[in-house]
């Protein structure tokens, strides 16, 4: 998110740009010119680029509406040179509201594509259309490039392999007949055999689809890897993995005060606390950046993160986990009739995993 601009708000949602995509117009244009020696060739270009990353914002946002409808937030989008991602509060494990949410980004493109394709149809230009951009991609009408691309990305969505839609599509349709956790690693193990046919294929001349097979491989074992987190986290309570021996920072210490506290050995991030309630929270790598820009002496209240989220000691362990992946923070603070009792962090659930699992592997002594 550092490295992203936001450039407005729309249906509730914030929409970022990223700086490398920015980057990504810049060498459009200057490709297409160097190639053509034409301005007006090289702007048409980037005209299109737009509209077609335009159409993938749209399709996260069709993911974001239809999150809505099941009381699931959006936190942002943000427009990468690979494409749009749409940063969900949660993935909800009703299989039919995930089905829905997945479904909602390709059908929006399948909903643009139909309107193209009426264009065509009303024109009596799709046959030439298509044969020209068989022919010579360059040359095709604008609404026919539209149209090829609206049905590339739904084809390239719906593949069966996470983190792209299909994916979550097959596990919800799984999900609907089995357990989620089994339904998320048939869907992950499938994602990956996809992933290792796309690689063999990229070897022999596409090393596009080696990029893409080492993407759906990553997301396949990310997502695997946190749904067994999440379920290994049911009916275990906060309290059993949050620190309970932490320290606290005033809002009106120094910067030294804070890196002192780290360098001790002490937790990374550190609740603000007044009077007895938390103010805010103060992460390492916001100390870091204030430290560059205001020095030692600059002063915690100054600098502290506002807006944070909370967990109860008795909150299921999962809520709080899966709270910790979406909040941009990396600790939060465990507050129990307006009292700080303890810090959740990654770390924290992490080595109490590592732990309950080494407990299982123990042999039994006779």
């Amino acid at each position: 998110m550092s490295w992203s601009i936001r450039v407005g708000r729309f249906l509730g949602v914030d929409l970022y740009v990223h700086l490398t995509f920015l980057l990504l117009l810049a060498w459009v244009v200057i490709w297409q010119y160097l190639q053509t020696r034409n301005w007006v060739i090289a702007l048409s270009e980037l005209l299109f680029v737009s509209l077609v990353f335009g159409i993938i914002v749209l399709h996260e946002y069709g993911h974001a509406v239809a999150a809505r409808q099941f009381g699931v937030a959006t936190r942002d989008i943000t427009l990468l040179p690979i494409g749009g991602v749409a940063r969900l509060e949660r993935i909800p494990e009703n299989p039919y509201q995930e089905f829905v949410i997945a479904v909602a980004g390709p059908a929006v493109n399948v909903a643009l594509g139909v309107l193209c394709l009426a264009w065509l149809l009303a024109t009596g230009s799709l046959r030439a259309e298509l044969t020209t951009l068989s022919e010579n991609w360059l040359a095709g009408g604008l609404v026919a490039k539209l149209l090829a691309i609206n049905i590339l990305l739904v084809l390239f969505n719906m593949l069966p392999a996470f983190p792209m839609d299909g994916g979550r599509v097959l596990r919800a349709v799984l999900a609907m007949n089995m357990d989620y956790l089994l339904a998320t690693q048939i869907a992950a193990r499938v994602g990956q055999i996809l992933a290792l046919l796309l690689g063999f294929v990229g070897l022999f001349g596409a090393p596009m689809l080696l990029f893409i097979a080492l993407f759906v491989w990553i997301g396949a074992t990310q997502e695997a890897s946190a749904t067994a987190a999440r379920a290994s986290l049911a009916g275990v309570p906060v309290r059993s993995a949050m620190m309970s021996d932490f320290r606290v920072i005033r809002p009106d210490a120094s910067l030294e005060v804070v890196a002192q506290h780290i360098l001790a050995g002490f937790q990374q991030d550190f609740p603000v606390v007044e009077e007895d309630r938390v103010v805010g929270m103060i992460t390492r790598d916001k100390l870091l950046r204030s430290l560059a820009e205001r020095g030692p002496y600059g002063q915690v209240a100054e600098v502290m993160q506002r807006d944070f989220v909370t967990a109860h000691p008795d909150e299921p362990l999962g809520e709080a986990f899966q709270r910790l992946q979406t909040c941009d923070c990396h600790s939060i603070p465990v507050v129990q009739d307006g009292q700080l009792v303890g810090v959740i962090s990654v770390e924290n659930i992490g080595e109490f995993l590592m732990i309950q699992r080494a407990a299982r592997q123990t042999p039994l002594v006779a």
